[in-house]
């Protein structure tokens, strides 16, 4: 984090001379490189191997990191774009249906992502262009193996490593800062959900759940 603070504050100091030509932005090609913090939502992981009862286990998670790059047409009112990103949660706590907490664990849940975004910018004579929107898209969860120590049955495996695809979607809003005609700041919200994955770890056993996120991000935007 110190690093992404150092490179922002870098980008700010050298754009202040070309303030006086900054612009609210124009139509255009552009590129954004972005960095930010992924807050994933408490989760319900429903467990079944075809023989036994689903249960249903309770995740929550520790923050992650929210990191990628978008490519897309300015229309001057409204923006199109591809994004390519990735997202992650550390699992904090596991709670068995038959109530085993588990803590000191160790595992995470990524979600690798590509998305088809609409944007609408709110133009206005200030350098900082208010916008919102959101997309549609494709996300792979990849689940690690996970281990964790619980209340009577001490260190335990919890999950398999695996991973499935599954659609995903996102809304968000932010601010764009101009620099200047061709550079900005993106300082921006997602909140970025999955449909049910299925995490098969082998022929027996499947983990179900969603993925669900609130993600800040502060990224760097370059007009062509």
């Amino acid at each position: 984090m110190k690093t992404c603070l150092v490179t922002v504050v870098t980008i700010i100091i050298f754009a202040i001379p070309s303030f006086s030509a900054a612009a609210g932005g124009r139509p255009g090609p552009y590129f954004t490189a972005f960095l930010g913090t992924s807050f994933a939502r408490d989760t319900t992981v429903t467990f079944y191997d075809y023989v036994n009862p689903a249960t249903d286990d309770r995740v929550t998670f520790d923050p992650g990191i929210y990191v990628g790059g978008s490519g897309g047409y300015d229309f001057g009112f409204m923006r199109l774009e591809g994004e390519l990103s990735y997202r992650n949660a550390q699992l904090d706590t596991v709670t068995f249906a038959n109530g085993e907490h588990f803590r000191n664990v160790d595992g995470d849940l990524g979600a690798l992502a590509g998305m088809f975004n609409v944007f609408f910018d709110m133009r206005n004579p200030s350098r900082i262009t208010p916008y919102l929107g959101g997309g549609i898209g494709f996300a792979t969860l990849h689940l690690s193996d996970t281990t964790g120590y619980g209340n009577t049955v001490g260190y335990q495996l919890l999950y398999d490593k695996s991973d499935d695809t599954v659609f995903a979607y996102q809304v968000g809003a932010g601010m764009d800062v101009a620099l200047n005609s061709r550079m900005s700041l993106d300082i921006g919200y997602r909140y970025f959900i999955t449909d049910k994955a299925k995490l098969e770890s082998d022929f027996n056993t499947t983990n179900e759940l969603r993925f669900e996120s609130h993600n800040a991000m502060i990224g760097f935007k370059f007009k062509f």
